[in-house]
């Protein structure tokens, strides 16, 4: 039974483990592996949380790479790119073999959104971006996201709605958001378009969590596959990514999926618990290490683009409230009106 149920997801574990094995053994490339082995350690807790919680893998490998063992910035984004493009996908397929419930009209919307924005952003507006904004972009928005999870975790945590499937309102909210994610935060840390649709979906449509962070895997996935083809077809890899890669790869290919799978044995909130911390801690570790070159006045530019986050979050969260109160109303006249049509029958 479980053969048959998740037959495609050990089908494409069984394509990329081959492939990779070729790869290493057929080329002599293992020397490589072992020396980023440090890599494929943080990534064994960074694919968890890419497929417990809506978070990317590169949310870790980002930081990592970038603050723990001082690379540029846009090497820690494009590693976000291939190592998603493997964990996220395994854990996309993972899902869909689970039949899990999706946001599936804002996920459409944000689909045609990433595809249409995602490459142009990559190729005009990236190169634009300096490695300290790369860095102090990723920092701001998961530092926001951070905080958001820290003091809204009870009621996020709450919702029970599951979305409509054909809710023309929540197709254009995805593809908007994935528009503008996919153009600015995906194109520029490698991440963010999952933050952004699980926002929309949990403070906006208080939609809950188990359509929400499945859905946000989803999306992340295909904007990182979308991430790998414009970065491949036009050769701008930076130097260093397919070794840490290399090293990465089988681990978050399982990795992923086991966090979709644990985190309903365990639930949800220790999780998002953690990593709101640690999205809280790295944006703190960000400005420390850059502290010489931001200054008094670059830090609070910092603290002011998370408040600026955590204002739109809020922003979201008053729409999305009012949205529950309009659809309560309306649906309280049409019960008193059927209850007086049944008394007068």
């Amino acid at each position: 039974m479980f053969f048959q149920r998740y037959a495609g997801w050990l089908i494409f574990l069984g394509a990329f483990y081959g492939l990779w094995a070729l790869m290493v053994f057929g080329q002599g490339l293992w020397p490589l592996v072992t020396e980023h082995w440090p890599m494929a350690l943080s990534m064994a807790i960074g694919s968890y949380a890419a497929g417990s919680t809506p978070m990317g893998g590169g949310t870790v490998g980002f930081p990592v790479l970038v603050l723990l063992f001082d690379m540029p910035a846009s090497l820690g984004r494009d590693f976000s790119f291939a190592v998603q493009s493997i964990g996220m996908v395994s854990a996309s397929i993972f899902i869909f073999c689970r039949r899990q419930p999706l946001a599936w009209a804002m996920l459409r919307g944000a689909l045609i959104g990433s595809l249409l924005a995602t490459p142009l952003g990559i190729l005009f507006f990236a190169p634009l971006v300096s490695e300290l904004w790369v860095k102090l972009s990723f920092a701001v928005i998961w530092g926001g996201f951070g905080i958001l999870h820290l003091y809204r975790l009870n009621e996020i945590t709450g919702h029970e709605h599951v979305g409509d499937p054909r809710c023309p309102t929540e197709f254009r909210v995805g593809l908007i958001f994935g528009a503008v994610a996919g153009f600015s935060a995906v194109s520029v840390t490698g991440v963010g378009i999952d933050m952004m649709i699980y926002a929309a979906l949990v403070l906006l449509s208080r939609v809950d969590l188990k359509v929400a962070i499945p859905t946000s895997v989803v999306i992340m996935a295909f904007s990182s596959l979308v991430g790998v083809a414009v970065k491949s077809i036009s050769g701008d890899w930076q130097p260093g990514v397919f070794g840490n890669w290399l090293a990465a790869a089988p681990v978050v290919a399982l990795g992923a999926p086991l966090g979709v799978f644990v985190v309903g044995l365990v639930g949800r909130r220790p999780t998002l618990l953690v990593v709101a911390l640690l999205c809280v801690v790295q944006f703190v570790w960000a400005c420390y290490s850059e502290w010489a070159t931001l200054g008094v006045s670059g830090m609070a530019m910092a603290l002011l683009a998370v408040l600026a986050c955590l204002g739109g979050f809020e922003v979201l969260r008053m729409l999305g409230i009012r949205r529950v109160r309009n659809r309560v109303q309306g649906a309280e006249p049409a019960a008193a009106g059927e209850g007086t049509m049944a008394a007068a029958s």
